[in-house]
């Protein structure tokens, strides 16, 4: 189960529904004596198949029986991938895979085996098949040396079935045998706890719009050659808890190019940029490729920020975005201010941008597309200039009839 056909790391416990229960369970991947993934969660799947007559659909708790398969885990010690993969009942699993990038880690792919010829489940299947369906957009992440802490239903959509976990402490990359006390608290829960009953009588306060944001450049390598590039200023637009002022606050941030570290990773059909401040902020852009129309687009932010001001550190992701759009070898202009909506609480500004994360050669950006923006810009100048020479025209032509008729008017003696 370490390449396609198996499920990918961090895993779930769920019971069969038709057991009719869900209840959380521990997992830990260990190498020797040492723990370097550990998760306790619950977990619950709605899967779709196929009988002789119709479609079914059933809901499926992961049983408390669940147990970690060793020869499928693995820590990533050899340079591989860490790896929890759990497996339960007849032929089934689930996994996640984690990745690492800077200052967090995050879920690079989860992945569902379920086994059709398990009839206490998939009651007159009419397959017997082992199907195995993998999503590379969780959207759980946190930074490294703490547990990522989610109370709330996270739904994953895996290959057209749906994984909802609930009730999650776990973490990856462990520096000890159990999970960190310092936690990363997801979205979801920072909006229903991070604004007590006191604080929501409190309006927010917005801070004063700051300058615009200089300009940066960031590159990704691959052995040695440039594949992404991106010139850009990006201004950060969310709202926290603040314990200085204890009521929620706007905050409005710029990146600072000259302290931003970037990295991360390009592939032929996904290129991720990650962009690092103080080692307090990591903003994270997802691109990807639609293969079929040979376009890509910016489909992924993640915002994470720990300020010391924060009661608990900011989280916010979202993986089905649609931004940034064009063809594969150009690149994506727009000089004009535009807002990505990321999520209710956070939004991303970005200033004189240029991108293109595929397709780059010679390290320079290819033939760039312009922004509908732009292009309205460059617009108006000409529509005022051709209405004042439609004026200067029609004045001109008024003139010239006024002056024939004051002409005709004088009679020869």
């Amino acid at each position: 189960m370490k390449h396609s056909n198996c499920c990918s790391a961090l895993l779930v416990f769920i019971c069969f529904a038709a057991l009719g229960c869900s209840q959380a369970v521990t997992l830990e991947v260990r190498e020797g004596n040492s723990t370097c993934i550990k998760a306790d969660l619950t977990a619950f799947f709605s899967i779709t198949y196929n009988t002789s007559s119709s479609a079914r659909t059933v809901q499926v708790s992961l049983p408390n029986t669940t147990t970690v398969d060793a020869a499928s885990s693995s820590c990533g010690a050899d340079g591989s991938v860490p790896w929890l993969v759990a497996t339960f009942g007849s032929g089934h699993a689930l996994g996640l895979s984690f990745t690492r990038n800077g200052s967090f880690y995050s879920v690079d792919n989860l992945t569902l085996q379920y086994n059709l010829s398990d009839s206490s489940i998939f009651a007159e299947a009419n397959s017997s098949d082992v199907v195995t369906v993998v999503s590379a957009t969780v959207g759980i992440w946190a930074a490294i040396n703490t547990t990522y802490h989610c109370v709330s239903s996270t739904s994953v959509v895996v290959g057209g079935q749906m994984v909802t976990l609930s009730d999650m402490r776990l973490e990856a990359y462990m520096p000890g045998n159990d999970l960190s006390s310092a936690e990363t608290v997801c979205a979801a829960d920072q909006a229903s706890t991070a604004a007590p009953t006191t604080t929501a009588q409190t309006p927010t306060t917005p801070t004063p719009q700051p300058a615009t944001p200089e300009r940066g450049t960031y590159s990704i390598s691959n052995n040695g050659t440039i594949c992404f590039l991106a010139q850009m200023g990006l201004q950060l637009n969310f709202s926290y808890f603040s314990q200085s002022q204890n009521k929620t606050i706007q905050e409005i941030f710029n990146l600072t190019p000259n302290l931003t570290v970037s990295s991360g990773s390009c592939e032929s059909n996904k290129a991720n940029l990650v962009l690092t401040q103080d080692r307090t902020t990591t903003l994270n852009f997802i691109f990807t490729v639609n293969s079929t129309t040979n376009k890509y687009h910016l489909s992924g932010i993640t915002l994470f920020a720990n300020w010391s001001d924060m009661t608990v550190p900011f989280t916010a992701t979202n993986t089905s975005l649609d931004y940034l759009g064009t063809t594969v070898g150009r690149s994506y202009m727009c000089n004009a201010e535009q807002t990505l909506v990321v999520v209710e609480q956070f939004s991303l500004n970005t200033f004189r941008l240029q991108v293109q994360p595929f397709g780059v050669t010679t390290n320079h950006f290819a033939t760039a597309e312009e922004c509908q923006m732009d292009q309205d810009q460059m617009l108006i100048p000409i529509i005022v200039g051709a209405a004042l020479a439609g004026l200067v025209l029609i004045v001109l032509i008024a003139y010239l009839i006024g002056r024939k008729r004051s002409h005709a008017g004088y009679q020869t003696i």
